[in-house]
């Protein structure tokens, strides 16, 4: 986060307040510098990802900064995990209105905090502007893998089963009650709150890494849906899938808006910001799997097979293919 000349006094103050503190890594340099150095671990690897969220597009702008910072933050993680990959660190650069003063920089850089302790990825630099448009967030995140070893979504093969982490379709009905301020889908108190807070903080399956890497022949991290994810995945290996949507692991908040409207599948399955992992494994490798993913306490749900061909079939619980009036979230 090196400063500008015309800025210097203005912009060191908040780095050496807000930033430095999460800088813990010796190649930050303090952020006392226009660069900074990583170097990975012997025999591995860097693997990169980085993500932009945007007030009004990928968060509300009365979300509490801190939960806006972890989002920000657990969107690379999850890019991360599905790639197989351990986190060393990330770059930010942040777009702040006048509007965002030192009460909200104190917020967003304790959910920073919070997720740098808990998943080990200190900041290393990045830059900070004032903006006359909305909250502009752009993370830039390093991970590692041993070399050779990054899973790609390129690489299932006809007979490998397709599985998915979690549950899906939780941050699409927490979006839409978040939007509509109350729906009518007869639930509780704790099943509401439960969706709010999956769209609002995604769980990235980090704990899932050294499985996927070992295991699986390709994955990727579920943001733009699941059936539009899956269709990626598929294209990218050159191969056709199909999914049963009944064996689709939902949550029990889920279900309940799913029994109370029907009309709610599609959206489930094609709204996105579930951050879950959907990856193939070959049968051979499928009960290694398993047994990892319980050492690592995740959820894990089979919910189809990878064939010969091209395409994507999401079959109902009557064996007919599904359609889908807008397939995956687009920004374009």
């Amino acid at each position: 986060m090196a400063t500008h000349d015309d800025q210097a006094s203005g912009e060191d103050r908040l780095i050496a307040r807000f930033f430095r503190p999460l800088a813990t890594n010796a190649g930050a340099l303090g952020l006392g510098d226009d660069a900074a150095f990583l170097k990975p671990p012997p025999g591995c690897d860097l693997v990169l990802t980085t993500d932009a969220l945007v007030a009004g597009i990928h968060f509300f702008n009365d979300d509490e900064p801190r939960a806006v910072a972890q989002k920000s933050l657990r969107v690379n993680l999850s890019d991360l995990a599905a790639k197989g990959a351990k986190p060393l660190g990330y770059l930010l650069s942040l777009a702040l209105p006048e509007t965002h003063d030192e009460k909200w920089l104190a917020s967003f850089t304790k959910g920073l905090r919070t997720d740098a302790d808990q998943f080990g990825c200190p900041l290393f630099g990045g830059d900070t502007v004032r903006t006359g448009g909305p909250v502009t967030i752009s993370i830039a995140m390093f991970g590692f893998v041993p070399e050779g070893g990054m899973v790609r979504r390129a690489g299932a093969s006809p007979g490998d089963l397709i599985l998915v982490t979690g549950t899906i379709g939780d941050a699409a009905l927490g979006l839409a009650l978040r939007r509509a301020g109350g729906a009518d889908w007869k639930l509780t108190h704790a099943q509401r709150e439960y969706l709010l807070a999956r769209y609002l903080i995604p769980q990235p399956r980090c704990d899932l890494a050294d499985a996927i890497r070992v295991h699986a022949s390709a994955a990727m991290d579920v943001s733009d849906g699941l059936v539009g994810d899956c269709a990626k995945l598929a294209h990218a290996s050159g191969v056709a899938a199909e999914v049963r949507v009944g064996q689709v692991p939902l949550s029990e908040a889920a279900r309940a808006a799913l029994d109370a409207d029907p009309k709610l599948l599609e959206q489930i399955l094609t709204g996105g910001d579930d951050y879950e992992i959907v990856c193939t494994v070959s049968p051979s490798k499928i009960d290694a799997f398993h047994a990892a993913t319980r050492n690592a306490g995740q959820p894990l749900a089979t919910i189809g097979e990878v064939t010969a061909g091209e395409g994507v079939t999401f079959a109902g619980r009557d064996g007919k293919p599904l359609s889908f009036d807008r397939p995956s979230f687009s920004h374009f």
